[in-house]
């Protein structure tokens, strides 16, 4: 099985089956996201219902850092945008850019006074992400994969930019998993998943970090014996960063696969199975990976005009219906959205 396949199954897995810290939390799951520094495979929100509700209300897209910056601290009456934000470290024109862009999302009510730009919020920010859990997915874990995600994880573990970091592989039938042999930090957690049926086991509980605390961003660590390169992250950077990559999650999602495939292809389609739906190639005869599907293919056949040209549930063909089917899903986890599309 491909790491596409195999992520696919840890996502379908993570939305449905996860089981949250506390048990009134919301389960938003989406794939390949992160920061310059570090991508994981998979990111798990444990939410706060009401608040992702409210979360909802300001639309799907996400919020860069800059517009959280404006968003999080406008007031609740007309104030000169300088007298209401606090200073960003960086040059006011960018606040005003941010100002601007939200104004035209109706994220922020702005109005001039004379030369000044005097804002408003038009709804509170809420506190909607209450934990970041990130999931690294090798379903074949060779001895070089090993090598190169122990330290994947203790880059992770040192920053303490998640509240969980854990690895994910596909179970065997061995007596002990191979990955317990594997030399990962001992505050990683370890999941088998098996992908014939969509389940998974807890064989390495993992210990929480410290997210609110001071982070240790290791930048280089050499090959032979000398000491690793770091510099400190501060609580408030992590806590910018965080909301910044939940933004980014709420938005993208585990589904949005199809925005980077080819469903207008006449041999894609959506299969259900033991473990749920996923993408499947009838030329291939198996879950294709995002390089593959594409108009490059050499099994690539468009879709006949007429089949576009159907009605509902196919307006527009099968490629439209499943892109419409997976946003309506997707749009599911993420309610208050007041009517707009994914």
């Amino acid at each position: 099985m491909t790491e596409f396949a195999f992520e696919l199954r840890v996502c379908q897995w993570a939305e449905t089956a996860w089981s949250p810290a506390r048990e009134d939390s919301a389960v938003v799951v989406a794939r390949q996201l992160g920061t310059k520094y570090r991508r994981w495979d998979t990111l798990v929100l444990e939410c706060d219902p009401d608040g992702l509700t409210q979360r909802g209300a300001f639309g799907v897209a996400a919020f860069d850092s800059d517009q959280l910056h404006v968003l999080r601290h406008a007031p609740a009456s007309w104030t000169f945008y300088r007298d209401a934000l606090p200073d960003p470290g960086y040059p006011w024109r960018y606040v005003r850019e941010s100002i601007h862009e939200l104004a035209d999302r109706d994220a922020l009510d702005t109005r001039k006074r004379g030369r000044r730009i005097e804002i408003r919020r038009t709804r509170e920010y809420p506190d909607w992400c209450r934990r970041v859990v990130a999931i690294e997915n090798k379903p074949d874990l060779t001895a070089s994969a090993a090598r190169d995600l122990a330290g994947q994880l203790e880059r992770d573990v040192a920053l303490g930019l998640a509240d969980e970091a854990w690895v994910a592989t596909e179970a065997t039938d061995e007596r002990i998993e191979p990955i317990l042999l594997a030399d990962f930090p001992s505050e990683a957690g370890v999941l088998t998943v098996d992908p014939e049926t969509g389940t998974a086991e807890t064989i390495w509980e993992p210990r929480s970090l410290a997210p609110d605390a001071p982070g240790t961003r290791i930048t280089e660590r050499p090959d032979d014996a000398s000491a690793a390169r770091f510099e400190y992250a501060d609580p408030e950077w992590k806590a910018d960063k965080r909301l910044a990559i939940a933004e980014r999650a709420y938005e993208r999602g585990w589904r949005s696969y199809a925005d980077t495939m080819r469903p207008d292809c006449r041999h894609f389609e959506l299969r259900a199975d033991e473990a749920g739906v996923r993408p499947y190639c009838v030329a291939k005869e198996r879950t294709p990976t995002q390089h593959e599907c594409r108009g490059g293919c050499g099994s690539f056949e468009p879709e006949p005009p007429a089949w576009r040209t159907k009605g509902w549930p196919l307006s527009g063909g099968p490629g439209a219906a499943t892109k419409r089917l997976l946003a309506r899903r997707r749009r599911e986890r993420r309610p208050g959205l007041d009517g707009e599309g994914d």
